[in-house]
């Protein structure tokens, strides 16, 4: 089953945390860009989609630094981008229609932030007939606050979406645990 990795909104602007509070996963670029030098090392494609906020105020908004990808998180040539403004990496791209070609069944997400972007694209990938993995220490979430007031940390607002995927929409796997099965076998690639 050919695998693809999915890197969501790994952008520059993620680091405001004035704007966007209290953070989990401080470490998570780390296993992100893990993840990215082994499918670049035994050459299976990967997939970068970037946020382009429609709210001037954003961090992520086209007009801010916040827009851009972080260091290292810059796509080569031959991996593409897809620019969304919208939650779902599939809304609004070509992004379906690239996997299809790619013959693509399986799909490694990771990314930013765990409850939003990396939720609903991780939920319309399944929908799509995809197998997805969701890698729980390859991304990350911000604190919020509910309808209520209730003030929920990252880390709770991280476990709660990843539960919310768990078995119904995706496999929840560590960083270490992709790589054994990823970063060194070539069955993924056909």
């Amino acid at each position: 089953m050919k695998a693809c990795l999915l890197i969501i909104d790994v952008q520059k602007g993620f680091d405001d945390t004035n704007f966007w509070g209290e953070r989990n996963n401080t470490n998570a670029e780390e296993n992100m860009l893990l993840l990215l030098g082994a499918f670049r090392e035994v050459g299976l494609p990967i997939f970068h989609v970037q946020h382009q906020s429609e709210n001037e105020n954003s961090p992520l908004h086209p007009s801010k630094l916040g827009y851009q990808l972080k260091t290292g998180f810059e796509p080569k040539t031959e991996e593409p981008l897809f620019i969304k403004n919208v939650n779902s990496a599939f809304i609004g791209t070509d992004l379906k229609e690239t996997l299809e070609k790619e013959m693509i069944k399986h799909i490694v997400v990771i990314g930013l932030t765990t409850n939003h972007c990396v939720s609903t694209t991780t939920r319309m990938a399944a929908n799509y007939g995809y197998s997805v993995s969701l890698i729980h220490d390859a991304t990350a979430a911000f604190s919020i606050h509910s309808y209520n007031g209730t003030v929920f940390s990252a880390q709770d607002v991280h476990e709660s979406a990843l539960a919310h995927l768990h078995q119904e929409f995706a496999e929840i796997i560590s960083t270490d645990e992709a790589l054994s099965r990823w970063g060194s076998i070539s069955s993924y690639m056909q």
